[in-house]
């Protein structure tokens, strides 16, 4: 799955040692655009992401699996981001992160099933 968000938290890095090494673990938080925003926590293993990349309002594009799994009864799932880029570099100003999306031409007119009666409008 892909996700194109700005960044608006960076979590403690996570560390410790497994039976294959010394593990990281990045979590982040993302917010979609949108009428209705939502705020996502992605974790990043490893080297995934560059310091440079995970700087407060950048838009990032995130490439990611969700899992879930059952422990003591309950389930638990995780947003496991296996790419992350830069989509767009942050630009100054009150619009900080924010995309800019092309000038769009809107959409033609519906299509005229005229009756002309305008009590009944319906086209059936």
């Amino acid at each position: 799955m892909q996700l194109i968000a700005k960044l608006i938290q960076v979590l403690p890095v996570q560390t410790g040692m497994g039976k294959n090494g010394e593990w990281k673990k990045q979590d982040v938080v993302v917010e979609t655009d949108g009428q209705y925003p939502k705020k996502v926590c992605i974790s990043i293993w490893g080297d995934k992401a560059s310091e440079s990349v995970l700087q407060i309002g950048n838009m990032l594009d995130i490439s990611f699996d969700v899992e879930s799994r059952e422990y003591n009864g309950r389930w638990y799932t995780d947003v496991k981001a296996w790419k992350v880029d830069l989509a767009m570099p942050s630009a100054g100003g009150a619009s900080q992160g924010m995309p800019e999306y092309a000038q769009q031409t809107p959409p033609p007119a519906p299509a005229d099933f005229g009756g002309g009666d305008s009590a009944d409008d319906l086209p059936f």
